[in-house]
């Protein structure tokens, strides 16, 4: 039988040793690894792989896409579906920096606490999300709004690049995301009124509101924080919070380690179907999404 091989791109100078962990984990035969990719060199090297093995095999072929850029890595994928010449074709994943999987971990553990605790979803709710401009924001942004939500993109530095990065989103998947900012804490602030979720996907050890500001958020139902570096991104949710109380109106906090325990499990599903499928397949932060959901159920 053919041996499952997992070539995995990045374009950063070294390859995540936490994705290798994982595919390795997963049960891929040979892992190999490629760093400082160029998205002009993906092409080449996707021809690589497709031609040096049967159709028959190629199913048991997996390109992984890393990184730390939601938009590059989407476009290198697409890139990569692109130098496909049928029959010949392999499995894809992207999963940059570990935040697609991050994302819809997040996005599970919050609809898993919105129907077991509010007998509602997040269809119609206002989400607000910190970080804006980060690869969970982009992912976690994609996926409420297909759920149905009104999303509010917050940039820490304004709102001409989160403007940006919601009309990409517009074109890619057809979705509609505001932009909102967070350049000064009353910005932020008033991004945050109104919300039934908030999300902080925020840089590590930055705090985006106090518990004070949290608490005068009035209507908030799900406060998550994918942060698990002191201070807290949000005030008052600690990393090991997986749906306890925060002490004031109905709000519930999810932590960092809540969300990273589903995570993780995502992205294991996510390359074990790439080893068990019979058909290539193309998986990005909505399939984890779909994997996180069905862990989580």
């Amino acid at each position: 039988m053919a041996k499952n091989i997992l070539h995995m791109l990045t374009p950063l100078k070294h390859m995540s040793p936490f994705d290798v962990n994982m595919a390795a984990d997963a049960g891929f035969d040979v892992i190999a690894t490629y760093a400082g990719v160029n998205p002009e060199e993906v092409r080449g090297l996707v021809q690589d792989s497709i031609f040096s093995r049967s159709p028959n095999d190629a199913a048991r072929t997996g390109i992984f896409f890393a990184g730390k850029n939601a938009i590059q890595a989407l476009d290198m994928m697409k890139t990569a579906q692109e130098s496909f010449v049928p029959p010949f074709e392999n499995n894809l994943f992207a999963d940059p920096a570990g935040s697609f999987t991050t994302a819809a971990g997040m996005m599970a553990c919050v609809e898993k606490l919105l129907k077991t605790k509010f007998d509602t979803t997040m269809k119609g709710k206002k989400v607000t999300i910190f970080g804006g401009t980060g690869v969970v924001a982009f992912s976690a942004a994609v996926i409420a709004a297909n759920e149905g939500a009104e999303v509010y993109l917050v940039g820490y530095d304004g709102t001409k690049r989160v403007s940006g990065i919601a009309a990409d989103m517009k074109s890619r998947f057809d979705v509609e995301v505001y932009a909102a900012d967070g350049s000064s804490e009353e910005a932020r602030m008033e991004s945050a009124t109104g919300a039934e979720i908030i999300l902080s996907a925020g840089p590590a050890g930055q705090q985006i509101l106090t518990e004070e500001q949290l608490k005068a958020v009035s209507g908030l139902l799900v406060a998550a924080d994918v942060n698990a570096v002191p201070p807290a991104g949000l005030g008052g949710v600690g990393v090991h919070d997986d749906g306890e109380p925060l002490g004031f109106g109905k709000a519930l906090g999810l932590g960092a380690l809540a969300i990273g325990n589903v995570k993780y499990q995502a992205q294991h599903l996510l390359f074990k179907r790439m080893i068990a499928t019979d058909k290539p397949v193309a998986l990005d932060f909505r399939d984890a999404f779909e994997e996180a959901r069905k862990f989580i159920a």
